[in-house]
């Protein structure tokens, strides 16, 4: 007769086998939830990319209200949004000859209004100088090392190879690669909007801020603001029907009390009534959001499309 196991033998099998199980049924349902994240995520970016999608979609719309020479800046239509579809856009409308042209300037060999405003903004003198000398370097089509700037030698002790690049810059954010521009972006993080490679060159009476007309024409800001205060009008708004804009840079800087013949050198870094325009437009679909910014050329005649960039919102 053969005996049995004894039933405490017994149990604890079965107590292993049911914990087995369990376990079992635990690791699968961690890897039925990790599942159901994946999925979810998939599904949430695929929604992000349709809403993405159609912001961008949208974006484009108000670039094509904003290139419409009849559009002005001030236009109600450059602003819409459907509440019950939860999209729209916004549009914004700029001079590219608000901003300083910094192929412009050191083409001009124009390092003083360089050292100055680098100065304003909290950099000690032999700062501003190394950078305004770096600056000119850069576009240079030679080796040799201004004053206090920066040569191929010196890239390469930081282990950059091929630079500078002995070329005009070919959008604003190649700045950033000079020697001694991240001591500008420390105490300036916002210099970017002080910049641009696309205006005629000189810096716009009509458009400027005081900030960077005091600069230009080494007044106070104080003094400059009159020339904004002008184009405004009587009315202190931008883009109304008593604005007085500038017809030419001397007659602004006459303001300042600055003769245009006896300081050619501030004069030329002026001008009136660029041609060069910005256009922001940000779309918006059910939360998700894109920016496309052109930058166009005679926007009221025959424009021509200079730059198009693409980036999303958070």
């Amino acid at each position: 007769m053969k005996r049995g196991f004894p039933t405490s033998i017994r149990n604890a099998r079965r107590g292993a086998a049911l914990m087995a199980v369990l376990w079992l049924i635990a690791i699968l349902g961690i890897a039925t939830m990790a599942a159901l994240r994946v999925i979810s995520f998939d599904m949430q970016l695929a929604t992000s990319k349709i809403h993405g999608s159609r912001a961008k979609q949208i974006a484009e719309m108000g670039i094509a209200v904003g290139s419409n020479p009849i559009v002005k800046r001030s236009d109600p239509i450059l602003r819409q949004y459907n509440g019950e579809a939860g999209e729209g856009f916004e549009v914004r409308i700029q001079s590219e000859g608000g901003r300083f042209n910094i192929n412009s300037i050191l083409l001009q060999d124009d390092k003083a209004l360089l050292r100055s405003m680098f100065i304003d903004w909290g950099l000690d003198i032999d700062q501003a100088q190394a950078v305004a000398d770096a600056l000119g370097d850069w576009i240079d089509g030679d080796d040799e090392t201004s004053l206090n700037g920066a040569e191929v030698d010196d890239y390469e002790k930081l282990g950059r190879i091929n630079q500078p690049f002995n070329r005009l810059f070919y959008d604003v954010d190649e700045m950033r690669l000079v020697l001694g521009m991240d001591l500008v972006e420390f105490v300036r993080p916002d210099w970017r909007n002080w910049f641009t490679i696309w205006s005629g060159g000189g810096l716009d009476v009509n458009e400027a801020t005081a900030e960077m007309i005091a600069v230009a024409a080494e007044v106070s800001v104080e003094e400059a603001d009159i020339i904004p205060e002008t184009v405004r009008g009587t009315d202190g708004e931008r883009d109304t029907e008593d604005d007085v804009p500038f017809q030419n840079a001397a007659a602004a800087l006459e303001l300042l009390g600055v003769d245009a013949n006896g300081r050619p050198d501030i004069a030329r870094r002026f001008t009136a009534n660029d041609v060069t325009t910005r256009i922001e437009s940000i779309g918006q679909a059910d939360g998700a959001k894109r920016k496309i910014t052109v930058i166009v050329r005679n926007r009221t005649g025959r424009p021509a499309l200079l730059e198009r960039t693409e980036e999303i919102i958070p």
